[in-house]
């Protein structure tokens, strides 16, 4: 039976050869792999990934990869490509064939597919001499010197090449592309990701009566109803203009109750000159940034003008937890 020590040993033994063949792949980012980047670049249509088994199952994710970033991108499976798929490839698409021995006998009709039609056509294969080598008009070498598999025969090693290699492509494309974080929100709208790049203040912010304004010169006492009809907890100053001079929040007039009866003052001298806002076009992740730093439950929310910033809303802590931000 195995022990605890020998378990570790083995995980670690594979994570080293894994990691050494990775490492040996720098050496192969050559003309060749600027060459392919530039024709995933350019391509006006789709790339097609296709390879069988555990070619395949990469393959898979790097066509994914690739459609996430930017580069429209298919599966398609070798197998089916002599049974009508073939219908897939298009004038303008490119194809990503994966092979690690690069003989793969699946591939054939596919290969002699985009040979007769002029498709362009990169391969990833660890034998740049074999069927699929010789078709590629740019190779993609993923040769390895050893398998993880202490038999020598589970793709392991080659396996973790092939999606190092596509990794590195799909990210090179991005970047020749000039793909943004926005163009990535636009292809992530589902879950916590997305909501965290598309959401905007404006988008969770309150708006009308829950916003409470009043004039410098009120009397304090009377802000208190005002501030038990809006966004609880906080009044913001406005002068003759509409713009946002100031804020009271209950903490003010706490602080200023040990100090004397702030009832009889006007709000002027209570509000605190420096009321904290944010853009209503900001991403909500950099209000709850805000928030945080500055340990505040709320910001007032403006959209700037000439001579100052005009509220237009007030957004809450709590509003950014309901949106499920964190």
């Amino acid at each position: 039976m195995a022990t605890r020590n020998s378990i570790i040993s083995e995980a670690i033994r594979v994570l080293e050869i894994e990691s050494r063949e990775i490492s040996a792949l720098c050496e192969r980012v050559d003309d060749s792999f600027v060459k392919a980047v530039e024709m995933i670049s350019v391509c006006k249509g789709k790339v097609i990934v296709s390879g069988i088994g555990k070619s395949g199952q990469v393959g898979r994710k790097i066509s994914s990869t690739l459609s996430s970033t930017g580069t429209p991108s298919v599966y398609l499976h070798p197998a089916e490509t002599s049974h009508g798929d073939l219908g897939v490839i298009s004038s303008g698409d490119l194809v990503l064939a994966i092979s690690y021995g690069g003989e793969s006998t699946e591939l054939n009709d596919l290969l002699a597919f985009v040979t007769r039609k002029e498709i362009p056509l990169i391969g990833m294969t660890g034998n740049k001499n074999s069927s699929l080598g010789k078709a590629s008009d740019v190779i993609l070498n993923i040769h390895v010197s050893s398998e993880a598999c202490p038999m020598g025969l589970a793709p392991t090693s080659s396996t973790t090449a092939t999606l190092a290699m596509g990794d590195a492509l799909a990210m090179s494309v991005l970047k020749v592309r000039g793909f943004k974080e926005s163009d990535f929100a636009e292809l992530h709208p589902g879950g916590k990701l997305g909501r965290k790049l598309l959401t905007r203040v404006k988008d969770l912010m309150h708006t009308g009566d829950d916003v409470a304004l009043v004039g410098a010169d009120l009397p304090l006492r009377e802000i208190l109803p005002v501030m038990a009809r809006g966004v609880r907890g906080v009044v913001g100053i406005i002068d003759r203009k509409g713009f946002l001079i100031g804020a009271v929040t209950d903490g003010d007039i706490r602080r200023r109750l040990l100090k004397s009866n702030p009832l009889d003052d006007v709000v002027r001298n209570v509000m605190s000159s420096d009321p904290k806002t944010v853009g209503q076009d900001e991403l909500a992740e950099k209000a709850l940034t805000q928030m945080e730093k500055l340990s505040l439950q709320c910001l007032f929310v403006t959209d700037s003008a000439k001579d100052g910033v005009k509220p237009v809303g007030i957004i809450h802590f709590q509003d950014i937890l309901k949106a499920k931000i964190i």
